[in-house]
């Protein structure tokens, strides 16, 4: 049976139950570490001559990302545990799937990058400074940026084809699309189409690309014969191998479950980890587990404290 046709011009955010003040103070302290986490890393690579290599060029755009995700999010989110009405306007709800949805396949694209130059530097050590020449990482970086803006403008272009029908109350914390499409009143199947074949590209695409190059480093690792070699050649990959599986392990989970354990409730709890959890983790993992890093560091520290 047809609704009544209405024009909604905003959707309420329902959020999560629960006591506001104490969420509202959780995911503020998470957004902070996440903001000062990412941010600093990216200054800290910056201000490193030492880090100054394309490895750290993209690490320094994959934190800035993890910045743009959680700053697309947490805001509003953080707004509507202070307010009665938790409303978004239409216009606001497509922008911020627009950007979130920009920033998560950018980020994406980025980590497959960064695999193609582990895979360089460790399979083809004499050769990695004429092979990731400063053109081919901004080649890389364009093919990355280019690649996430198309696959949002398309998910954002089909959804402004989609009709509501008064029914604006979204069951989440932002304007996810399958949130949206839940309360469509018109055809979504097009929606859905696009959302499974552009994901399964993006996805199988970026993961493919990792597990490739992991599967020749890892053939390369095995043939170098000391046990130190062995070692230091893997603690470079292990903090990007970490941060590809809380990634796209959680995109998996997130867009690719079947259909009969879907649940909106599961959804936002999910969407919490990766739009907010694991910005906050990724600048811990490149920081503790990456000797360079914490070199950078601890001689950025020392710099500031003594100047002179």
């Amino acid at each position: 049976m047809e609704r009544n046709s209405t024009t909604v011009t905003e959707f309420i955010l329902q959020g999560f139950m629960g006591n506001p003040t104490l969420l509202f103070v959780v995911f503020l302290v998470m957004y902070l570490f996440s903001l000062i986490g990412n941010l600093g890393m990216v200054v800290l690579i910056r201000s490193s001559p030492q880090l100054h290599t394309p490895m750290y060029l993209f690490l320094t755009h994959f934190s800035f990302m993890d910045a743009c995700i959680t700053s697309t999010i947490a805001p509003k989110m953080l707004l509507n545990f202070l307010v009665e009405k938790k409303a978004i306007s239409y216009s606001g709800c497509i922008l911020q799937f627009f950007t979130f949805c920009t920033f998560t396949d950018v980020e994406s694209f980025i980590l497959a990058v960064m695999a193609i130059d582990r895979y360089v530097a460790i399979c083809k050590p004499l050769s990695y400074t004429v092979i990731m020449s400063k053109a081919l990482c901004v080649w890389l970086l364009t093919g990355a940026y280019v690649g996430g803006i198309t696959s949002s403008l398309i998910h954002t272009c089909a959804s402004l084809r989609l009709s509501y029908c008064g029914e604006n109350s979204v069951n989440h914390f932002f304007c996810d699309l399958a949130a949206l499409m839940a309360l469509a009143c018109s055809d979504t199947s097009l929606n859905e189409w696009l959302l499974l074949t552009f994901g399964i590209l993006v996805e199988a695409s970026n993961i493919v690309t990792i597990l490739t190059s992991y599967g020749f480093i890892i053939t390369t690792i095995t043939r170098i014969h000391s046990a130190g070699g062995r070692l230091k050649a893997f603690s470079t990959c292990a903090s990007h191998l970490t941060t590809f599986a809380l990634f796209h392990g959680t995109i998996l989970f997130m867009y690719f479950r079947p259909s009969s354990n879907f649940s909106m409730d599961t959804d936002k709890r999910v969407a919490v980890f990766y739009t907010l959890v694991i910005p906050v983790l990724n600048p811990l993992i490149y920081s503790l587990r990456n000797s360079e890093v914490k070199d950078a560091l601890r001689k950025l520290i020392r710099k500031n404290i003594n100047p002179h």
